[in-house]
């Protein structure tokens, strides 16, 4: 089984990068963030074309998640993690017996600022939505998405100088560290150990040419799960395309 995350930053605007892309990777499953798409304009024929269903929940110009798959999910869910929180940034379905979620973690703004508390408190919450209060849940779970935290040295272009800053913040670490504490893996990091491997770069001051990446989008699974996984990369070659996202898919292989 072949999963996938990808924010998109904008589902319209980079529709045929997706749908081509869909057809060359062939994923079973993939979850996409930043759709910024109403409902009533999301083009769910056009990726139909491409053999693929869509369950989502969007809203204009920001947020927006999405989970396409090859076959229907069962017991879809749009939820929120935070309670006065309504943006549209967690939906999930059930696929093969497991829960998969796409997720776009709040951004934070900036350290210190009441949106970086609120990314904390989303976090958290998120677990609790996850596995439960006791760190329970009936079936596996595979979460995907834009975590917008970049959880190890490994994971930026430069650990000092990113060190403090918006995505690699002690704080924002330590909250990805407690959210995989109460049952999930790092998917990805089964196969892929190596440092450098980025999902993300700034459009601006040449970035992705000078690789000036972070690791920020995710796939975190219930260990079972991770006992599955026999390859990962990161299809960076959507990031050399002409008007692409600024976000690069990320691959998970699974031997079930």
């Amino acid at each position: 089984m072949r999963i996938a995350t990808w924010n998109v930053n904008s589902l319209r605007a980079r529709l045929d990068l997706v749908r081509d892309w869909l057809v060359r990777l062939q994923p079973d499953l993939v979850c996409l963030q930043e759709t910024k798409v109403v409902d009533e304009l999301f083009p769910a024929a056009v990726l139909a074309e491409a053999g693929y269903r869509a369950v989502f929940a969007g809203e204009r110009t920001y947020n927006g998640v999405a989970i396409l798959s090859l076959e229907p999910l069962d017991d879809v869910r749009v939820e929120f993690p935070l309670a006065g929180n309504v943006d549209h940034r967690l939906i999930s379905g059930v696929s093969h017996g497991i829960r998969f979620y796409s997720a776009y973690f709040p951004n934070g703004r900036a350290p210190d600022t009441e949106h970086f508390f609120a990314k904390l408190r989303w976090i958290e919450k998120l677990g609790d939505l996850l596995l439960g209060p006791d760190g329970s849940d009936p079936l596996p779970v595979a979460l995907l998405g834009d975590f917008n935290v970049a959880p190890e040295p490994g994971d930026v272009f430069d650990p000092v100088q990113m060190e403090g800053r918006i995505h690699f913040t002690a704080p924002e670490r330590a909250a990805l560290t407690a959210l995989g504490e109460r049952g999930l893996v790092d998917a990805f990091r089964v196969a892929r150990a190596e440092p450098g491997l980025f999902s993300w770069w700034d459009y601006r001051q040449g970035a992705f040419r000078r690789n000036l990446g972070l690791r920020i989008d995710h796939v975190w699974t219930s260990p079972a799960i991770a006992e599955h996984v026999k390859a990962a990369f990161v299809d960076i070659d959507e990031r050399r395309k002409p008007s692409c996202s600024d976000h690069a898919p990320v691959v998970v292989d699974l031997d079930i």
